[in-house]
């Protein structure tokens, strides 16, 4: 059952990093279900639902990102899950 859900965009140098990819590699890690993908502004976005410890660990790593990528920022905001049952790349 889901419980938490969360709407993330992050800024910095995250597009051309493999951001997409390596969330979703994260993501099916720590059972996350929802959705990656880059916007016209050069950041990316993400919606994220799950438990709320593993959605925590989810968050904290999206605040890092994976190795060739550099977070200046997350906005996260906690939204009403849409118990969506896989993570995609959009």
């Amino acid at each position: 059952m889901i419980c938490s859900a969360a709407h993330i965009i992050i800024h910095g140098r995250v597009q051309g990093v493999s951001f997409r990819a390596s969330t979703h590699n994260k993501a099916s890690e720590l059972s996350i279900k929802g959705w990656v993908r880059n916007l016209p502004n050069d950041t990316v976005e993400v919606h994220a639902e799950g438990n709320h410890e593993n959605l925590d660990k989810f968050i904290k790593w999206c605040q890092k990102g994976p190795l060739f990528a550099k977070v200046s920022k997350c906005d996260l905001e906690w939204v009403m899950p849409e118990e969506i049952h896989i993570f995609k790349i959009l």
